[in-house]
């Protein structure tokens, strides 16, 4: 069966990848993508419609998903994946710290504001999470914007920790009525993440043109999102859960606390005046 399918972070790595198989088996994908040129060439090479986005501004969020409402009767599966990691600490034009807008805010947002039409589709909602979560990730609720000793580790690992809490709180609430949440690790693949050459991490995965620790590719990469994108929640996966390598994965202790998934779900809405 053919679905509409909205992926983030389209324009390049697993995002792209998902997005041509998908389409290649008879999706419907929209392509979204914040470079304007990168994401006219997937969508024009998968003869795809597309968006531009770019999550370090929410209204261009806001504006993403008028546009989605307006020209999609039905969204049937929502892939937020849009992500990042910045070497250095700044703040966005809204004023957060901008690994946690573009990560969780962003994607918070849009998923907020498609909520009647991923209600009215019965959708899927998939966020791209990461085994960092666990490494890397301390949530601290009196420091979401990552101001307290800045690093840049930390707050890309909190920010793919709050993914997976965010899919927690959206099963808790909305599985009743239809929407079925769910995160993933795709693994550690070889694409232009970490592309900001103050990261400490660019060197990781951009040393001289290769990367510099075993990575896998991004078809390889998409294998999960395109398995939850196209299966049946609560047969192929169930809901709620967050997936490595297809099956239930290993994550950080605080992602399984529901009163801090709910409290993160309050004081997210809270500081978009939600």
């Amino acid at each position: 069966m053919s679905k509409t399918i909205v992926i983030t972070g389209a324009s390049d790595g697993i995002g792209a990848a998902a997005a041509r198989k998908l389409k290649a088996s008879g999706h419907n994908v929209v392509v979204v993508g914040r470079d304007p040129d990168k994401t006219k060439s997937i969508a024009t090479e998968i003869s795809a419609p597309f968006e531009i986005a770019d999550f370090s501004e929410l209204a261009q969020v806001a504006k993403l998903a008028s546009s989605l409402v307006s020209k999609y009767e039905v969204i049937d599966v929502l892939a937020n994946n849009a992500g990042v990691m910045f070497g250095t600490f700044a703040k966005t034009v809204d004023g957060f710290e901008r690994t946690f807008q573009v990560n969780h805010l962003a994607p918070f947002l849009l998923t907020h504001l498609l909520h009647g039409k991923l209600v009215a589709s019965k959708a899927t909602v998939v966020n791209t999470s990461s085994m960092t979560a666990k490494m890397w990730g301390q949530l601290d609720l009196s420091d979401l914007n990552n101001e307290i000793s800045y690093d840049e580790k930390r707050a890309y690992g909190t920010a793919k920790l709050c993914n997976i809490l965010f899919t927690k709180e959206l099963d808790r609430r909305f599985r009743a009525v239809g929407i079925n949440a769910v995160a993933f690790h795709p693994g550690v693949v070889s694409t232009n993440f970490a592309s900001d050459p103050l990261s400490a991490f660019h060197k990781v995965y951009h040393s001289d043109g290769k990367p510099t620790l075993p990575m896998i590719t991004p078809d390889a990469g998409a294998d999960q999102l395109i398995w939850i994108a196209e299966g049946t929640a609560g047969t192929d996966w169930q809901l709620g859960e967050y997936y490595d390598l297809r099956k239930p994965g290993a994550t950080h202790e605080q992602a399984n606390d529901a009163d801090l998934a709910i409290k993160l779900w309050e004081q997210s809405a809270k500081l978009l005046g939600i």
